[in-house]
């Protein structure tokens, strides 16, 4: 038997509840529209009569409970207390999960109320989320990064009745606004001993053992009264655009979600390891972690939270993950990295993993097709089985990227190590994922095809066949939380979900994104050009840019803002350090400068040359005229989105105009 919960020791016997699901009877509210803003009124499911969509809803408990009957004994949740591993099975996680509820239900926490977290991922985090919907409130994630009035307008909009924080730096942000949060009754910290004393404030231990008295029927009865089509969990928007919106999200939006699109990527019941290391607060990591973890028995691990600044890749070779999903930059942090020990390597050996390299991104397509091909187990043995050990990806049969755009560049340069890296796309309202990548689906650059038992249709499409893409199926959220004219913003008479961004579909049915909607820039000849294409296509022929930013809004003609690739600090913040890539290129091209600031200045030619060729070559396959980048800049400092840089150049886009600085690009009307 695996260890105990590093934080709590089992809350019940084994045999303290039925751990059958044999005659559980799925009932669901009534409900009349699809969509609702009340987090107590229902919504009517998007069922189909046959088909994965036809699939018969349950509710959390329900999926829980299924999994403990058939993988009890198998590991759940395993991190490291002290140094040392730990490890939760999956029926010592489920009455954890119970025991926490009987706590939250003792706190007075009242149906359809939220329990806020935050905090970095933790076996803690899981109990609080699934404890919460089992007491029948809603589950929100709140960033770790928000200021504590970001929280406080989180907390409030939910209504919380309890906030779960991680440690002191989190609990004083929420100790600064208590006082303007009318419905919240405690607050628990899951690490570390508590520094003041308060009747409010518990320790997670303390906490654990709050509920013990609590009668398993008074919780069974709560859990009984839970249906598929109601509101479980809230998945809070970033609030760029304004107040942050509560994404409401069902039973059924998740337990469907999750069976769908891991049956669809060929995850296996029972065999599949996970380390949980990306924000909870975002969809894309709580459908991977929790859902899709819970749903197919898999193994979680969880990563220290210094992850994203270096500790990620020893997790990685301590678990060995089957599945394992990057967003873009962790991606693009790898392959920097990996280019840099290249380039330190012996003439010899950077021959043979170019050689390598070269049969992996040729050979793909055979792989597609569960060919091998001659050339490729030598290159295996010599490259790819090294570089995937020394990322912890030896086991790794699924890597996924999601929630925004990655360059071509990287994914080919994955490829060429014989590891796809398989793109999905959806959003917080699609419950996570719409449209997936898999073996047997999966087309470079592409989105992948729409998940079995949606539907994908392209509204308004222009010449080119792009299209607003709109989302149907069950994975369509509920309703923005109290935000009717938000919610009738999203979804239309019909029930559709309009998601804002513009794409393409192939013959083949494969989705191509190829800009947002309200990135279209409309020139002063009243041309509509989407940016985005623009923008990769510069990037794609000058793979030492950064960052490009397209300008014309209103303007006789097009200008480009540009940002070399830097290396970046450990809170993601850029640096003035060229990155080794770009050192790489200075290097073949006699250019002693290191620094971003040093390549401005002066101008280097070779640099300038490279773009002035890419952006040629990019305006020879414009459309038309109007399409052309006419001007462009290299700015000293890259974007980001913590320093704000992005929201300042979109207010600025027209003070850009005519900028002395900017390059002409011959041939400019």
């Amino acid at each position: 038997m695996a260890g105990c919960c590093p934080c709590s020791p089992i809350a019940e016997e084994p045999n303290a509840v039925a751990l059958s699901t044999a005659h559980v009877a799925t009932t669901l509210s009534p409900a009349d529209e699809l969509w609702s803003t009340s987090r107590y009124k229902a919504v009517r499911l998007r069922m189909e009569s046959s088909g994965p969509a036809s699939k018969t809803p349950i509710t959390v408990h329900q999926l829980f409970l299924e999994t403990v009957e058939s993988y009890g004994d198998n590991p759940a949740l395993i991190s490291k207390k002290e140094g040392q591993w730990v490890t939760l099975t999956w029926r010592q996680y489920y009455y954890e999960c119970r025991a926490a509820a009987k706590s939250f239900l003792k706190l007075g926490l009242k149906r359809f109320h939220g329990v806020g977290i935050l905090g970095f991922n933790s076996p803690e985090w899981f109990i609080s989320d699934i404890g919460c919907i089992l007491a029948g409130g809603l589950a929100t994630g709140i960033y770790t990064t928000n200021s504590p009035e970001a929280c406080q307008y989180v907390a409030a909009n939910c209504e919380a009745n309890i906030l779960v924080v991680e440690n002191k730096k989190q609990l004083d942000k929420i100790l600064q606004v208590k006082d303007q949060l009318p419905h919240l009754k405690a607050i628990v910290q899951y690490k570390g001993e508590l520094e003041q004393k308060s009747p409010f404030l518990y320790t997670w231990a303390e906490f654990m053992k709050l509920g013990e008295d609590v009668p398993d029927e008074q919780l069974n009865a709560v859990i009984d009264s839970l249906r598929a089509n109601e509101c479980c969990s809230l998945i809070y928007t970033s609030g760029t655009t304004g107040n942050p919106k509560g994404v409401m999200l069902s039973h059924d939006n998740l337990t469907w979600t999750a069976h769908t699109s891991a049956t669809m990527a060929n995850i296996k019941p029972g065999e599949e390891v996970i380390v949980s290391y990306l924000p909870l607060s975002h969809v894309a990591a709580q459908m991977v972690d929790i859902w899709i973890g819970m749903r197919f028995a898999g193994t979680i691990y969880f990563a220290e939270p210094d992850a994203l600044k270096g500790s990620l890749v020893n997790t990685l070779k301590d678990a060995r993950p089957t599945c394992f999903l990057g967003v873009p930059r962790v991606w693009e942090k790898m392959q920097e990295k990996m280019k840099a020990v290249g380039a330190k390597g012996s003439p010899l050996r950077k021959k043979v993993a170019d050689w390598a390299k070269s049969i992996g991104l040729r050979d793909q397509p055979y792989f597609m097709e569960n060919q091998v091909p001659w050339g490729f187990m030598l290159a295996n043995n010599l490259v790819f089985k090294r570089v995937r050990a020394a990322l912890g990806l030896d086991r790794c049969k699924i890597c996924i990227t999601g929630a925004a755009p990655i360059t071509k560049e990287t994914l080919e340069y994955f490829m060429s190590l014989n590891i796809p890296v398989m793109e999905l796309y959806g959003m917080s309202e699609s419950s996570g994922p719409h449209t997936i990548s898999s073996d047997n689906n999966y087309c470079i650059t592409s989105c992948g095809k729409v998940m079995t038992g949606c539907k994908v249709k392209l509204e308004n499409p222009d010449k080119e066949e792009s299209g607003e893409i709109c989302f149907w199926g069950r994975n369509v959220f509920m309703g923005y939380l109290n935000m009717p004219d938000k919610t009738a913003d999203a979804l239309d008479q019909d029930g559709w979900l309009h998601s804002g961004d513009l794409g393409r579909l192939d013959q083949n049915n494969f989705l191509y994104i190829t800009g947002r909607i309200k990135e279209l820039i409309i020139t002063a000849g009243g041309e509509n050009i989407p940016p985005v294409p623009i923008e990769e296509a510069l990037k794609a022929e000058v793979p030492i840019i950064s960052n490009a930013m397209l300008i014309g809004d209103k303007l006789k003609f097009l200008s480009m803002l540009l940002t070399l690739k830097c290396v970046m600090d450990e809170n993601g913040e850029p640096t003035d350090e060229l990155s080794p890539e770009v050192l790489d290129f200075c290097k073949q091209h006699g250019i002693t400068a290191t620094k971003v600031s040093e390549i401005v200045a002066n101008k280097e030619p070779a640099v300038y040359k490279a773009i002035l060729e890419g952006m040629e070559s990019v305006n020879a396959r414009a459309t038309s005229n109007a399409q052309k980048v006419q001007k462009w800049v290299i700015l000293e400092r890259d974007f980001s989105v913590i320093g704000g840089e992005l929201g300042e150049l979109v207010e600025t886009h027209h003070e850009t105009e005519e900028a002395d600085c900017c390059e002409d690009v011959p041939g400019r009307n």
